[in-house]
């Protein structure tokens, strides 16, 4: 999992990761809270670099406030976690 780019971002920006082998992915939004916003990936991927758009929207596709989210890849039994900062 990659530092999303740019950071701090305003409106969209893009997260990069890497899985080794074909598997289940997914890949979250969460606020500050810990609720979730947003799911960006939520199915099987073949193995190598994906590249995922986040436009700030969450599920409703209502525009998120500015703030600090957190972005979580799971991938088998491994998570992993960043954080990134919208600013509007």
């Amino acid at each position: 999992l990659h530092q999303n780019y740019p950071n701090p971002f305003n409106p969209t920006t893009s997260i990069a990761f890497e899985i080794p082998k074909e598997g289940e992915v997914s890949l979250e939004i969460y606020n500050i809270k810990g609720q979730k916003v947003k799911t960006l990936v939520a199915h099987n991927l073949a193995p190598g670099n994906h590249k995922v758009t986040w436009n700030g929207t969450d599920e409703q596709n209502k525009q998120v406030s500015s703030g600090i989210y957190f972005y979580k890849l799971n991938f088998e039994q491994q998570q992993m976690m960043k954080k990134m900062i919208l600013i509007k």
